[in-house]
């Protein structure tokens, strides 16, 4: 049997990349629809090629994921590149949901903050390198148009296999042709809403050597699509983790509880008051969430 990984989708049809760099195109058997699963960009699969009269061979099975991403629709990723830039100003509860993400599918998150040579970079940078000091998240400054910091962040990616994500406009796929050589198609920001314009429609996965890249979509909305208990949020923190046992209250959500260790620290300046803030907000749509699970 044949194994490849799915490098793209489109209209119901897979190109699948083998071992041995061969392409083959193929579509999904109807077993996967009665399954309610789909291949994803990212996939390793079992595939039958079609033969030379055939316009398409067969995808036979989709083998174990170590990981998936349902937004964007992606499988296997090591570490998701969250990309953001002064202009469209940033989204940080949209990076703080991704990291989430990143951290409950076993993905390594990474914040990329592109166009240094724009004037508002070093503040954005700045603000970003605050905010997440404590997360576990290494924060990367670079410009796609002049390469500036693109060879630490090439140096970064060996041996994973990269999603880049984030909102529309923020240079995703002009940084992939930077750091790749790539002819990625780019777009450019709406004078008007200062927003991007979406110039990648589908994810598609690029191998480089060791280096295996997932370009997606842009996005500015990402919904929790997990419904768990709403205690369960602060596992997605690491800066969390060294305040376990600490607060007076067992479960303790580091919301208003008195006697709460977390608190304390953010009021002293030891934590992020704005990632603190955000942080309440997806606490109390997980509350809102698991209220209404039943209904």
């Amino acid at each position: 049997m044949n194994e490849g990984t799915i490098i793209r989708g489109r209209g119901g049809f897979y190109t699948v990349l083998d071992d041995e760099n061969r392409e083959f195109v193929l579509r999904a058997k109807k077993k996967f629809r009665r399954m309610h699963i789909s291949p994803l960009v990212g996939d390793r699969i079992t595939f039958t090629p079609g033969e030379i009269s055939d316009e398409h061979g067969w995808v036979e099975d989709i083998l174990p994921r170590t990981s998936q991403c349902l937004r964007p629709p992606v499988a296997n990723v090591t570490m998701l590149c969250i990309v953001v830039c002064p202009s469209p100003a940033p989204d940080w509860q949209l990076v703080d949901k991704l990291m989430i993400y990143a951290v409950r599918e076993n993905m390594k998150p990474v914040l990329i903050i592109n166009k240094t040579d724009a004037d508002e970079q070093q503040e954005t940078e700045k603000m970003a390198r605050d905010m997440y000091r404590q997360a576990d998240v290494e924060v990367f400054g670079v410009s796609a148009y002049t390469g500036h910091g693109t060879e630490e962040l090439l140096n970064h990616f060996h041996g994973q296999i990269c999603c880049f994500s984030g909102q529309s406009g923020v240079g995703k796929s002009t940084l992939l042709n930077r750091l790749f050589g790539l002819e990625v198609e780019t777009g450019d920001i709406s004078r008007k809403i200062q927003r991007g314009k979406n110039t990648t429609r589908h994810a598609e996965l690029f191998r480089f050597g060791d280096i295996s890249v997932i370009d997606t979509p842009g996005f500015s909305l990402l919904e929790m699509d997990t419904i768990f208990d709403p205690v369960l949020l602060q596992d997605y923190y690491p800066e969390f983790a060294e305040y376990k046992g600490q607060c007076k209250f067992s479960p303790c959500y580091h919301a208003s509880e008195p006697g709460c260790a977390v608190l304390a620290d953010e009021k002293a300046g030891k934590l992020n008051h704005q990632r603190m803030e955000r942080y309440r907000d997806l606490l109390k749509e997980c509350r809102e969430n698991w209220r209404e699970r039943y209904d």
